[in-house]
């Protein structure tokens, strides 16, 4: 029979191409092809050709009906036997195929067969595990030797059959291993090596595990304690998955022993109060204080937020902050991070924190970054993990230059159940981290009552991050023993599962069990330590306080609240001489960069002038200005959004790009009097995981003024949970101090009702008690004086600050300004019509805007014509200035009516806001009007035409139609009136 015969297809045709060139040329192939060829032709004969990969693998592309040789076989390949000459003994090549296709699908799929549900339900399996699909019996594999097999497990095995057996054991054990979506050879090599060594499994001594049992009876008693103290009270509590709280001790302990210096976590309801009592050290007595109402919430609440600037939050939703400490190595601060019900909503703001904490901003250029500062830790929901887009976005987030972490570590406690809802219904796909596998994620799931497996597993997590600087995912199986929450009897929605639970012991009593027939604890001793936690526990209870230390530890001490209007003017402007010095020290390039002639010759170079002529500093410019000196005055900056570096509109590019060499150069990070970092990023097309992650950033790195941008205003609408529950409350709720600043698109170009509105009014509906600026400039000068004042707030009235940026208006010579202007003063946060000023005793309609709509009032025909009409622009829409708007009113001594004019539909933009305050700045007997859109489902019309037509009609409306000036108020005032929109 010819060799020939035992391929098929493309095989062959491989075969004898490498023949061909081997017979032409034989020294273009590498050694080891041609020994084989020295040995073997088409019709020798001779020994089949059985090539085994390095580490005795065979390679993985070969299939069923023939074997494909690779076209460059590495160094570790050899020939089966190594002596088998030309007539040698034959053998069955389909068999040692057919060995290595099972022991290829056992590496891969193994995870199928793994036992990883502690309820005992069987695992999904795979015909492509069992030796009869591909047509071997045990003794076929005894008959072959163990290099078949290959690999770590294969050394001193008798035969195949027994280092397969070894291998099933290693994959469908108590962990199940998925990597075959990692793309990277090298971590999949890693990866597989560290199953079949086991060297993740070895070390565990007698100490180690009871200190587990130890860490296991204190949560198990605690949460049995909150049980029957507080039976029926929410808790989430972490029973079926206690294990949780001894991984984090592992990683944690790992990451310190490895240099980490910050450590962040989130993570949802589920476990909470453990994980705060037994990773972050919070005492019992201030937990349980918390069952018992004597909590600070509640004497927050009772102060009032306007006294003490904090309402609280549910115990559950809690964060809290602890120095760890482990004899000989340095204290390292870690933090669990407030979280909202909205689940897995906090990953973005871990990831935020954890970047922050590695990067050093005090120096100029590029924020320097050492990956290994911090480790992120999430820990997601089974039901929540594929339910939400959150996380899919945060995942993508992992590797991108702007975003990266250097890994975290991704840990799912799996209830095998959302609420009252079963997998079949939550998921599409079979496991609940499926999610993870495409973003090359290497998953590992694992059986939450095994703690050998549940340890073994942290480790590698740690270790694989360590390695590759990678997200890696823990799946931990368990259960959940109560209802959802406690309150719930979910023996109605899932009977035979909670039958199940009823009668299985808890994961404590089986690894103290184990313990004691392995002779590693006294028959006593578990019991002992159960009651040691308990008598704590009861201690605690009756001792419970809640001291200035522990409200300390707990969240940072808020900023101070300015409850006295817009308080002390502060100062912004730069002097002369240091605005040209910054704009010249901009337009400078290194040698050999060349950039683009068309940007520099049209925008950027003629700035050296522009800056010196009146009204020639553009938007884009005032902003570079305003970056400039504030990384001058030591403060760093983070720019991020889609497309920031140029800007959606092309006014701001930050980043220069040379056609000739793609190199990257950035003004603001070569700049000679910068005294902090600066960094800009073009973030992915997401808005919820960016401004997140830009939230969590702000609130640990306090000395930034970190900036998000979208590309038009309302894309922030994707973000709306962030905004809510995280940006505009988190002060008020868990002490937080944000201070990210929102550019936001906005104004009415006849775009359409996707490119029109920001959304003005949400973020008006959601201001109080000072928790946000909300501004909408309408000159660069104003928008340089609120950059500057922005961050020369951060340490002492840190806020987030929302920006209604201009389109048409980027450009516009109207909406420029000299600068004179952005040496002197600061920001106004309202501009009156300087027309007006040596006419007040005419003025009888002020007419009220903000934003773009001024600019087509202004260049209407009749502006300025009427006597009778001023107009002024609230640059500030929140804090509200009450008291600038009284002052102006005041001014007009013959003020019959305030006419408050915008772009908006009457149920949209500041109306609704304005409405409930204008009234009660104005002098008695002024009738306070709207004209603007009616009121609309959608922001804007679609068609162009239509806007003009509509646009047409309002700037008409406000500037026509004004009442006479009188020289006494109408008989009979007494309280002003509004004129509501249609």
């Amino acid at each position: 029979m010819s060799n020939l015969e035992l391929f098929y297809g493309p095989n062959a045709a491989h075969v004898l191409d490498l023949y061909e060139r081997y017979r032409e040329d034989p020294d273009s192939l590498d050694a080891t092809t041609r020994a084989l060829f020295e040995q073997w032709t088409p019709d020798s004969g001779g020994p089949p050709l059985v090539k085994v990969g390095p580490g005795g693998q065979l390679p993985q592309d070969w299939g069923q009906g023939g074997v494909l040789l690779p076209q460059n076989w590495g160094p570790g390949g050899v020939l089966l036997p190594q002596d088998w000459g030309p007539g040698g003994p034959p053998v069955d090549i389909q068999k040692i195929v057919a060995a290595a296709r099972v022991t290829r699908m056992v590496r891969e799929l193994g995870h199928l067969a793994a036992r990883i549900d502690p309820l005992g339900s069987p695992p999904p399996g795979d015909p492509s595990l069992e030796l009869e699909t591909h047509g071997l019996e045990p003794a076929d594999l005894e008959s072959l030797p163990p290099t078949v097999v290959g690999g770590p497990l294969a050394e001193g095995a008798a035969n195949a059959l027994e280092a397969l057996e070894r291998l099933r054991r290693a994959y469908s054990g108590s962990a199940g291993y998925e990597d075959d979506h990692v793309q990277v050879a090298e971590e999949r090599v890693w990866l597989r090596d560290s199953v079949e060594s086991g060297r993740f499994f070895e070390g565990f001594d007698n100490a180690q595990k009871k200190a587990v049992l130890k860490r296991l009876t204190e949560v198990e008693t605690f949460e049995i304690f909150l049980d029957v103290t507080y039976n029926k009270k929410k808790r989430f509590s972490i029973e079926g998955v206690d294990m949780l709280v001894p991984m984090l001790d592992q990683i944690v302990h790992d990451s310190v022993v490895a240099g980490t210096r910050e450590i962040v976590m989130g993570m949802a309801h589920r476990g909470r109060l453990s994980v705060l009592a037994h990773i972050l050290n919070k005492p019992y007595g201030a937990i349980l204080s918390e069952f018992e109402h004597h909590n600070r919430n509640e004497r927050a609440s009772v102060a009032g937020a306007g006294a003490l600037g904090y309402l609280g939050d549910v115990k559950y939703h809690l964060g809290a902050r602890w120095a760890y400490s482990e004899k000989g190595l340095p204290e390292v601060p870690i933090t669990l991070a407030p979280n909202p019900s909205h689940l897995e909503f906090v990953n973005p703001v871990v990831m935020g924190r954890a970047r922050a904490a590695q990067e050093r901003r005090d120096r100029p250029g590029r924020p320097r970054r050492d990956l290994n500062a911090s480790l992120a830790i999430s820990i997601h929901g089974d039901a929540a993990f594929p339910g939400q887009g959150i996380v899919a976005e945060t995942l993508n987030l992992s590797q991108l230059s702007g975003y990266r972490v250097g890994g975290t570590i991704h840990i799912i406690t799996n209830n095998q159940i959302g609420f009252t809802t079963s997998p079949h219904d939550s998921r599409s796909t079979l496991y609940a981290s499926d999610l993870a596998k495409g973003f090359e994620i290497p998953i590992v799931h694992v059986n939450a009552d095994d703690p050998v497996a549940c340890i073994a597993v942290s480790k590698m997590a740690f270790a694989y991050r360590e390695r590759f600087g990678k997200d890696f995912l823990i799946d931990l199986v368990g259960y959940r023993r109560h209802g959802h929450n406690e309150g719930d009897e979910p023996a109605f929605t899932q009977p035979r599962m909670y039958e199940i639970i009823r009668q299985r012991p808890r994961v404590r009593e089986i690894w103290a069990s184990q313990l004691e027939s392995e002779g590693v604890i006294a028959g006593d001793e578990a019991a002992a330590m159960v009651a040691e936690v308990r008598e704590r526990l009861q201690h605690a209870r009756e001792n419970q306080h809640v001291s200035p230390e522990i409200e300390a530890r707990e969240a940072p001490v808020p900023a101070k609240v300015n409850l006295n209007g817009h308080g002390k003017t502060l100062v912004t402007g730069v002097a002369v001489a240091k605005l040209r010095e910054l704009n010249e020290a901009l337009l400078v390039r290194p040698e050999g960069f060349t950039g683009n002639a068309k940007l520099e010759d049209k925008v950027l170079q003629p700035r050296r002038t522009a800056i010196n002529r009146p009204g020639g500093i553009l938007w884009g410019h005032a902003e570079i200005l305003a970056f400039a000196s504030i990384l001058a005055d030591g403060t760093p900056i983070r720019l991020s959004g889609q497309d920031s570096e140029r800007g959606t509109f092309g006014h701001r590019n930050l980043v220069l790009h040379d056609p000739m060499t793609g190199e990257r150069y950035s003004p603001l990070q070569a700049l000679p009097s910068a005294k902090a970092s600066f960094g800009v990023y073009n973030s992915p097309l997401s808005e919820n995981a960016c401004v997140g992650f830009e939230y969590g950033y702000s609130i640990h790195a306090t000395d930034a003024l970190v900036i998000w941008e979208a590309q038009f205003g309302d894309f922030a609408n994707g973000a709306q949970v962030i905004i809510d529950q995280f940006l505009v409350s988190g002060q008020e709720k868990w002490q937080q101090t944000p201070s990210l600043a929102l550019l936001l698109p906005h104004g009415y170009e006849g775009q359409g009702p996707e490119h029109s509105s920001a959304r003005l009014e949400r973020y008006l509906q959601l201001a109080a008690n000072k928790n946000i600026r909300v501004v909408n400039c309408t000159t660069a000068a104003q928008y340089f004086h609120v950059l500057r004042r922005q961050a020369a707030l951060l340490q002492s009235e840190s806020r987030p600050l929302i920006v209604m940026t201009p389109k048409s208006l980027l450009r516009s010579e109207a909406a420029a300004s000299s600068i004179s202007d952005l040496a002197a003063g600061s920001f106004k946060p309202l501009l009156e019509d300087p027309l007006t000023r040596d006419r007040r005793d005419r003025v009888t309609r002020l007419v009220l805007c903000s934003g773009k709509i001024f600019y087509d009032l202004r260049k209407s025909a009749d502006f300025g014509s009427s006597e009778n009409i001023a107009v002024a622009r609230l640059e500030e829409l929140y804090p509200f200035p009450a008291r600038e708007i009284q002052g102006l009113a005041a001014s007009y001594p013959n003020l019959r009516e305030v006419t408050w004019t915008q772009e908006e539909p009457a149920n949209m933009g500041a109306w609704t806001f304005i409405a409930m305050r204008i009234p009660e700045a104005l002098p008695l007997g002024v009738e306070l009007r709207y004209v603007g859109r009616p009121r609309s489902a959608s922001p804007a019309e679609g068609v162009e035409d239509d806007h003009v037509i509509e646009q047409a009609r309002i700037v008409s409306e406000a500037l026509s139609g004004a009442p006479e000036a009188l020289m006494a108020k109408p008989p009979g005032a007494k309280k002003n009136g509004v004129t509501h929109a249609r």
